[in-house]
């Protein structure tokens, strides 16, 4: 009898203990695999992201990209990307990183990338730094225009001296402004139908010459005064000019190398390539103004702080190693960014969702 209760206490110990794991353990699981996904969280202030990981991958034997140049949303909200890639120079997703279609073969120095909306329709501009070149196509990349060198200007000698690197189109008229950013750094404006109206600008250390103008937009946000905002890459900053090519001001961005200035609402974003020095790779992150060019938010980079109203030198928050080289944002609808990178080992866009 004693041999049979002591059978039966073994028993219920070890289901017990059995049990009592069987109780604990998913609890255990569930805390590890939330420690796991641990969010990532970017930026400062009212401008926050939370960093989606693995958004956008495509199969690479299939549709490979090599630098990933930049992207903007058309009226759908599909999203086109541009990379120098040439088996698919243009990738078209959705929101949810669904790969919708792909096109172009022929654009081995695809760079810079707009939309524009002329009547309901849209079309992409193209700057080609290997064509010397800007190509006007249809969402379908049908060519419809193309920018030569500006002969015309007196300025350039042959085709090679133009590297156009972004363009701006004024949606209240249709004039193309080109940015000629790695080249001699001449601003050049076209009425809608691609005739030269002046250039301006041109590679100097003045308030109206730039080292690096890499990017541009109609900055519309003061419907009654739309101005130019120009990026000065190498002097890390931006220029205000009006629309007839004036200097207006200087916005200083000391630490931060921007690549072109983007509009959404009442804020300017852009991707910062490099960070302090331009000898200090993967270094990149975004950067976010207001409406009085003031930075708010510094998604991959270090808090935005002001002394005296000036900026303060900004850098790469090392905490988040997911930026090497961003070179542009497109902020959709809903206020979240995609960041396509340049020499970034052939990576694809990040996508940062607004928190």
């Amino acid at each position: 009898m004693k041999k049979s209760q002591d059978s039966r206490r073994s028993f219920m110990k070890k289901t017990g203990v059995a049990a009592l794991v069987g109780a604990v353990a998913p609890s255990i699981i569930i805390q590890k695999t939330h420690a796991m996904k641990k969010e990532t969280i970017l930026g400062h202030g009212s401008h926050r992201y939370r960093v989606i990981e693995g958004w956008g991958v495509l199969d690479a034997g299939k549709n490979p990209v090599n630098d990933c140049h930049e992207m903007v949303e058309d009226a759908k909200g599909r999203l086109f990307m541009l990379t120098n890639e040439t088996k698919n120079n243009i990738l078209v997703y959705d929101k949810s990183g669904k790969l919708l279609e792909s096109w172009g073969t022929t654009y081995p120095g695809a760079h810079g990338l707009t939309l524009s909306n002329e009547g309901g329709e849209e079309f992409l501009f193209i700057t080609d730094t290997s064509r010397n070149q800007v190509i006007k196509t249809d969402l379908k990349g049908k060519e419809v225009m193309k920018l030569d060198y500006p002969r015309e200007t007196g300025k350039y000698d042959f085709p090679n001296q133009f590297v156009p690197t972004e363009t701006a189109i004024n949606p209240a008229n249709g004039d193309i402004y080109v940015v000629d950013g790695y080249g001699k750094n001449h601003v050049m404006q076209y009425n809608a139908k691609g005739e030269l109206i002046r250039a301006f600008g041109g590679s100097g250390s003045t308030d109206e010459t730039f080292n690096c103008c890499h990017g541009i937009v109609v900055d519309t946000r003061n419907k009654s005064n739309p101005t130019l905002l120009i990026t000065d890459r190498g002097n890390m900053q931006y220029k205000r000019f009006t629309l007839d090519g004036k200097y207006l001001k200087t916005i200083p961005m000391p630490g931060s190398f921007v690549c072109r200035p983007v509009l959404h609402g009442d804020n300017v974003y852009a991707a910062v390539y490099r960070s302090t020095t331009q000898e200090y790779p993967n270094s990149g992150y975004i950067t976010i103004l207001d409406a009085n060019d003031k930075v708010v938010s510094t998604p991959g980079g270090t808090a935005p702080e002001y002394v005296g109203g000036k900026l303060q030198e900004q850098r790469k928050d090392r905490s988040f190693m997911g930026f090497m080289h961003p070179h542009d944002v497109c902020v959709d609808r809903d206020g979240n960014i995609y960041v396509p990178q340049w020499a970034s080992k052939k990576t694809y866009p990040v996508k940062l969702e607004r928190v």
